[in-house]
């Protein structure tokens, strides 16, 4: 019997963790964002619920095609708190990807965030990378109406492999995943971090480094 309950003892305060890691559960029925507000907190404070209108749970915008006219060939269409205010405090937003042919969503991470990603058109190569000392490389291509998850926190990249423009709806655990593209982190660093440290942890000429660097 006791050792029942040191058992169930353990997994309560496992789920506890699991359930603090994250974002916290609302206290109250919704807490939409107010931008105007001067308060700082983790989030964004509330707007009076009794100012709240429907306005403050909609957003328009997904229908339309993202510029795919950049160096990288992609656009994310962001809806998170900022575009949607009725999202603060529930966890959740959501992106619109557009790829041009062979275009190109970068490796990068989200470090508050698991992503799950549904093609509504075209083909794509996604894959991400497990975490060391393992680094393995797990990748599919997908198809119209296929789904892939993104682990919270893994590199994980996105790449049109058709013929013709592809078209992603992804679904993210975080009102504010954050986004961390790895090439601008590494190589474009506001102050640069030193060329002899990248050369270093690269395994290159620090001439190398620098003409990296230069791009970013």
């Amino acid at each position: 019997m006791w050792n029942r309950f040191i058992l169930l003892s353990v997994v309560a305060l496992t789920f506890s963790y699991l359930a603090l890691a994250y974002e916290p559960s609302p206290l109250q029925d919704f807490c939409v964002a107010d931008p105007n507000s001067s308060v700082k907190v983790n989030g964004v404070t509330c707007k009076n619920p009794m100012q709240v209108q429907a306005a403050d749970f909609f957003f328009s915008g997904l229908h339309l095609r993202g510029n795919t006219s950049n160096q990288l060939g992609s656009k994310v269409t962001p809806v998170f708190a900022t575009q949607l205010p009725g999202l603060n405090t529930l966890g959740i937003s959501m992106v619109r990807i557009d790829y041009a042919p062979w275009g190109l969503n970068p490796p990068h991470t989200h470090p508050r965030a698991t992503e799950i990603l549904t093609v509504l058109e075209g083909t794509l190569q996604v894959g991400f990378v497990t975490s060391n000392p393992d680094n393995r490389f797990i990748t599919k291509v997908l198809q119209k109406g296929d789904v892939f998850v993104f682990p919270v926190g893994l590199v994980h990249f996105q790449r049109n492999v058709g013929n013709g423009n592809a078209v992603v709806i992804a679904a993210l655990s975080s009102q504010n995943p954050g986004a961390i593209t790895i090439a601008n982190a590494v190589f474009g660093a506001n102050p640069s971090i030193p060329g002899d440290i990248l050369a270093r942890a690269f395994q290159v000429d620090k001439s190398v480094v620098d003409q990296l660097q230069a791009k970013f």
